[in-house]
Order: structure tokens, then C-alpha cells, then sequence
């Protein structure tokens, strides 16, 4: 066990942040799946937690092997798995899937495995990579909009656009990591303006043309438009079901919960154990738990951005900053959800929620940004050893460890 921690590399409280969160998910996601249990099986749970186990542990599988690849080997894969991404997310698209009578086109069904995977989540990952990957190139260099159009915004416009009539909500939290990559990078305000309005019309056109011609992109859009203008409005509606179910679980719990395990809302939450499953953890254990959680967050936010400042590649900042801060602003989006801060959007709490899809790819999102921090660390021990071994006498060696 001794020999397997030391070959873990990079920001130890970003590895203890991860494992808490994962180890404390069983409790909510075994208490939460009863609903799904009773509906789609014979009322036990526990398949539902193997599920969940099998997917946090092929997660840190991932995880474990990301953190080992030097990060400087993610610039050329997102530039070759890109073009694949764009075509896999055509596919998804096109296909229509239906799942329970609802369209689903955000998910692929894995051949042999009889699996669904969201492509949209691998999209974030690959695409931020590659902005942060141009970004760093460009720096220190003259930046003109014309220039940047076609490198630059031509792919960020094929990904979004693929992804939009899906999922509006993944499609915005994307377009803003973009937007604060680029800035961050030094990209021109008055180009990131223009950019900025360019989305907003096509967003409009989008809405118009969805509103006009109702079979062109069946359910998906309908839903995230009824959702904002529900939330706009101050009168619940059947469409506010499970807003007002999972205000009620928060109102129920109070300070310190009614019990784990004790739930009396995922019994009629839909989506007790993903999208709801913050409601869930306060009705159960309070408003302590549900601060507990956020405060592992806010921990895994705060050590990415220390991972990002001590990069010492214009590349690697951005790439932490680009992969690490939207697992931290999802797990935020889902909170604020749940106690109607926000309109539903339909995403999950990072490594707590089930489903493969989300956990993996937040797995691979961490493996970079430990691939960047155990590249610092091996840095640093490099230049310790240099300097003692320049050092003259036991005197200075020991100046130099202190």
C-alpha cells in the first residue's frame, strides 16, 4: 500500500478532495437510488451502488493513469481527437435517441457494453484543451480577429453548436470557460466582445428558428425554454414538480437532517439520485451536510487555482484553469438548482451524482491538472537536488533542505 501512494503524484489535498467526495457519495446515491429501485427494478438498491462503485473506480483508474502522462501531450491529442469529437457529436445528434419517451440526444450507446455514454462531457474536456493549447501558443504574439477565426472560433462554433439543441445548460457553462480561457490567455476585450454578441444573436436565431419549426429539435428545446420562463415567473406550475419536491427536501431537513438513509422525497424526486441528489443530502443531513459538501468544493477550487498560479507554462495555467474550474462551477450550477438560485439545467454533482459519463470525464478533467502539479513537483525536487549536491559542506546541505 506504502509503494502504491508513492507513486501518486501531484496536488495531495486535490486527491483527498476527490476521494471524500467519492467515498461520501455512496451514502446519498444508495439512499437516493430507491426511487429508480422500485421503478425500473425489484426494489433493491444495491445494484444501483455496485453501478456507482464500478464507475468511481474505473474513474480513479483514469485519473490514476491522465496524472502520469506528461501534460504537455495533451496540445497534440487535442488537436487529433478533436476532428473524431466533432463527428461523434454529429452522430449523437442525428441519431435521435429516445430514452423513457423523451428525447436524449446527448448520449451514445457504447458497442458490446450496452452502455450510454454523453459525448458532451468528453466535448468540454478536449475542447478546452485545445483553446488553452492555442491560447498559449499565441501569446506574446500580435492578436487580429481574422486570424483567430478560423483556428480558434471555427471549432469552439462546430462543438457548441452540436451540443446546443441537446443540452442548452452544458452548452453555456462551455461557452463561458471558453470565454474565461481566452480572456485569461490575453485575448483582445474588444475581439472577446464581439464574440460574446456574435453568441447571443446566434443564440436567438437558434431559439427563433426552434420556436418556429417545432420538429426540428423535438422536446430538448422545448423543455429548457419552458424551464427559464418557469423560473422567470412566480407561479408554480406542474412544470415546477420537481423544484418545489426538492425545495420541500431542503425545507425538511433543517439544520441537522432527518437521518441518513431517511429520505422521504426520493421517493418522488425523479432525479433523486443525479440531477437532485444536493436536495437529498440536505433533507437528509442538514444544512452541516449539505455545507460539508460545499466546502470540499470550494477546497478543490481553491487548490486548482494554486496548481494554476505555480504552473510554470502558460500552457499548463490554462489548462488548469480551462479543465479544473468547470467541475468546481458545475457542482456550484447544481446547488444553486436545487434551491432555486437557478432555472433546472439538468447538471449532476460531480463525482457524487450517478453516471459513468459525468464521473469519468471529471476523473480525466483532475488527471490533467495533477499532470501539471506532479510536473511542478518534479521540478522542484530536481532543483533541491542540484542544489545540495552543489552544496560544499554538511553546513550548506542543510541550509539548503531548510
Amino acid at each position: 500500500m506504502t509503494e502504491f501512494f508513492s507513486r501518486i503524484k501531484g496536488d495531495k489535498t486535490i486527491w483527498a478532495a476527490a476521494g471524500l467526495l467519492a467515498i461520501f457519495s455512496f451514502l446519498p446515491v444508495y439512499s437516493a437510488s430507491s426511487n429508480l429501485a422500485y421503478l425500473y427494478g425489484d426494489g433493491s438498491t444495491f445494484p444501483y451502488l455496485v453501478n456507482h462503485f464500478i464507475y468511481l473506480f474505473l474513474g480513479f483508474v483514469i485519473m490514476f493513469f491522465v496524472h502520469k502522462v506528461p501534460y504537455h501531450y495533451f496540445v497534440g491529442l487535442s488537436i487529433l481527437v478533436l476532428p473524431i469529437l466533432v463527428l461523434l457529436l454529429a452522430f449523437t445528434v442525428s441519431q435521435g435517441m429516445v430514452i423513457d419517451g423523451a428525447n436524449a440526444s446527448r448520449w451514445v450507446t457504447i458497442p458490446f457494453l450496452n452502455k450510454t455514454f454523453q459525448t458532451s462531457t468528453l466535448a468540454s474536456v478536449v475542447l478546452l484543451t485545445y483553446v488553452a493549447r492555442y491560447m498559449a501558443k499565441m501569446k506574446d504574439k500580435p492578436f487580429t480577429f481574422k486570424q483567430s477565426i478560423i483556428p480558434l472560433w471555427l471549432p469552439v462554433a462546430l462543438v457548441l453548436g452540436l451540443i446546443l439543441p441537446a443540452n442548452f445548460s452544458t452548452t453555456a457553462i462551455l461557452f463561458a470557460m471558453v470565454l474565461l480561457v481566452v480572456f485569461i490567455g490575453g485575448y483582445p476585450l474588444k475581439y472577446l466582445a464581439a464574440i460574446l454578441g456574435a453568441g447571443i444573436i446566434f443564440l436567438s436565431i437558434f431559439m427563433l428558428t426552434a420556436k418556429a419549426f417545432p420538429g426540428l429539435f423535438p422536446n430538448r428545446v422545448d423543455t429548457w425554454i419552458s424551464r427559464v420562463e418557469n423560473f422567470s415567473n412566480d407561479e408554480v406550475t406542474e412544470a415546477d414538480y420537481q423544484i418545489e419536491k426538492a425545495k420541500i427536501a431542503i425545507a425538511s431537513g433543517g439544520v441537522t437532517g432527518q437521518g441518513i438513509g431517511k429520505s422521504v422525497q426520493r421517493n418522488f424526486l425523479p432525479q433523486s439520485s443525479s440531477d437532485f441528489i444536493y436536495a437529498i443530502i440536505i433533507e437528509e443531513m442538514g444544512l452541516i451536510g449539505g455545507l460539508g459538501v460545499m466546502s470540499v468544493y470550494l477546497l478543490l477550487f481553491f487548490r486548482i487555482i494554486i496548481v494554476a498560479t505555480k504552473a510554470n507554462s502558460i500552457f499548463g495555467k490554462l489548462l488548469v484553469i480551462g479543465v479544473g474550474l468547470p467541475i468546481v462551477f458545475q457542482a456550484l450550477v447544481n446547488m444553486a438548482v436545487a434551491v432555486e438560485l437557478f432555472p433546472v439545467t439538468g447538471q449532476n454533482l460531480p463525482l457524487i451524482s450517478s453516471g459513468g459519463s459525468s464521473i469519468w470525464m471529471t476523473c480525466l478533467a483532475l488527471g490533467m491538472v495533477l499532470s501539471v502539479s506532479a510536473k511542478r513537483e518534479e521540478e522542484l525536487q530536481q532543483q533541491r537536488e542540484e542544489r545540495l549536491g552543489d552544496a560544499d559542506n554538511p553546513l550548506e546541505i542543510l541550509s539548503e533542505a531548510i
